[in-house]
């Protein structure tokens, strides 16, 4: 899916999630900071996520996967995460949510 880069602070779902139902959270650390929009690092796979247990509310540390993030443009070999992305990521697939980062910004290219 096509869509425009994310941030810190982005939500995400992981479904299922590590006790089953659906775990939510956000991106909370970028691995570099080269590339920028709106003065915010863009996400790349290897960013970190602070997901938050749906049945025990305990928080845990996701590292978003390599597969099914943007195949068109890549930050130090790693793939740009978009809005809309659908990525499988520890015990499930994570969706990135939003916002945005720059909504004027839009990565066209095939997961």
């Amino acid at each position: 899916m096509s869509g425009p880069p994310v941030t810190i602070g982005c939500a995400v779902v992981l479904s299922p999630g590590a006790a089953g139902p659906p775990d939510s959270g956000m991106i909370t650390t970028i691995p570099h900071g080269i590339v920028t929009a709106s003065g915010m690092p863009l996400a790349v796979v290897g960013s970190l996520c602070q997901m938050v247990n749906s049945v025990s509310g305990a928080p845990y540390p996701l590292s978003i996967g390599s597969l099914g993030a943007s195949t068109l443009v890549t930050i130090q070999d790693q793939a740009l995460v978009r809005v809309g992305d659908r990525i499988p990521s520890g015990s499930g697939i994570l969706t990135v949510i939003g916002p945005p980062a720059a909504p004027f910004v839009t990565d066209g290219g095939a997961p």
